[in-house]
């Protein structure tokens, strides 16, 4: 089948690819003219290693991407260092973290030859009609596939918008210039209204994130300055991931989710994916995780898939994916008003919880998130 996605971002990507190996032919447009991310870093836990391994690309992004939390103390803290919560090891054993350039680039390079069309912006048909406008011209296709982020404009033409929500809290991210030395010990760092969190990167250097509680579109004379003004005084190595990182190499940007999931994935033989079907708030670390969960279970239900069953393919894949993603992008949305909570009497209960939490409740509510529903056909 002739297959165009709109947007190369993670699951764009990933099912660009999955979809060529199984004999497709696949166009990617991508409206930005270098669709590389910023530089920031990502998590990937087992869900979403498993569906790659289905398309040969698990080994290549476990290339670019390190599995040193595995084998650290991870959980959540209180700003002076003492532990609120650790999380048991059966839970981040299978958790790798990466750069996102470097696995933006592994991934493009997957791509055959020729796939990749940048500053190219392309707009689907508000009938589903697998049908895509294309520089002044309209280009047919078997199925469409809308990847194009939180804003989608495809989605807004499909008639599947319901709106973006500011989640209440802004979030800098940076990875340090240098190695920063953890002490063995990663994850999340909860005080009232702001998350601190640090990841191990590959090659030592830690990515690092930060969140505070703040009415949308704050602005920080300094961005700097501000997050050393929120954090500097807690527990180690903190203040140290934030010195090694280079202040212009600092992002910062709103929290965004959908305010609602599309009722549908699907309108005629155009899909949504990703962000565009499910964005979610970054607390749970599935918003990667459940883009290549998209990506895959598309590909394997159009692999060698009919011309007259095509769309009962669409239909299962649309079923699948949302049922799976709206619970996903409902715990992450909880996840996030627990850790941001900024009342101290709330974030004071909220701390005697996490301590009362037994391991075996954590063990069980990992298994179920990263549980993937590899599709039947």
């Amino acid at each position: 089948m002739k297959i165009a996605v709109i947007g190369a971002g993670i699951g764009g990507l990933v099912a660009a690819v999955g979809l060529q190996r199984n004999g497709h032919d696949v166009v990617v447009y991508e409206q930005r003219d270098d669709p590389s991310p910023a530089g920031a870093g990502l998590t990937l836990f087992g869900n979403a290693f498993d569906a790659l391994d289905m398309v040969g690309l698990g080994e290549v992004v476990r290339g670019v991407s390190s599995g040193a939390i595995g084998a650290m103390r991870a959980g959540q803290r209180e700003p002076s260092g003492a532990w609120l919560m650790t999380t048991p090891p059966a839970a981040v054993a299978s958790l790798r973290s990466a750069h996102r350039v470097e696995l933006h680039r592994v991934l493009t390079e997957a791509l055959q030859p020729g796939t990749l069309h940048v500053g190219t912006p392309a707009l689907v048909s508000d009938t589903g009609s697998p049908e895509v406008s294309v520089d002044g011209r309209t280009e047919r296709f078997d199925v469409v596939v809308v990847a194009d982020g939180i804003r989608s404009r495809n989605r807004a033409a499909l008639g599947l918008d319901t709106g973006v929500r500011y989640a209440g809290y802004t979030a800098w991210r940076g990875v340090t210039g240098a190695p920063v030395a953890l002490g063995g010990e990663a994850g999340e760092t909860w005080g009232r209204g702001r998350v601190f969190g640090v990841v191990p990167l590959p090659d030592e250097r830690v990515y690092w994130f930060a969140t505070l509680s703040t009415p949308a579109n704050t602005v920080f004379p300094n961005e700097h300055e501000a997050v050393l003004s929120h954090f500097a005084k807690w527990h180690a190595p903190i203040r140290a991931c934030i010195d090694a990182t280079p202040p212009d190499q600092l992002l910062r940007h709103d929290i965004h989710d959908l305010a609602k999931l599309p009722t549908s994935f699907r309108r005629g033989r155009t899909v949504l994916l990703g962000d565009a079907a499910h964005a979610m708030t970054p607390n749970l670390g599935q918003g990667a995780g459940q883009a290549i969960e998209d990506a895959v279970t598309l590909a394997l239900l159009l692999d060698g898939a009919r011309a007259d069953i095509v769309e009962e393919r669409l239909d299962r894949y649309a079923e699948v994916r949302r049922r799976r993603t709206v619970q996903v992008w409902q715990r992450s949305r909880f996840a996030g008003r627990i850790a941001q909570t900024a009342h101290p009497l709330a974030a004071g209960l909220r701390d005697a919880v996490l301590r009362l939490t037994p391991s075996r409740a954590m063990s069980s509510m990992s298994r179920s998130l990263l549980a993937w529903p590899k599709p039947t056909t």
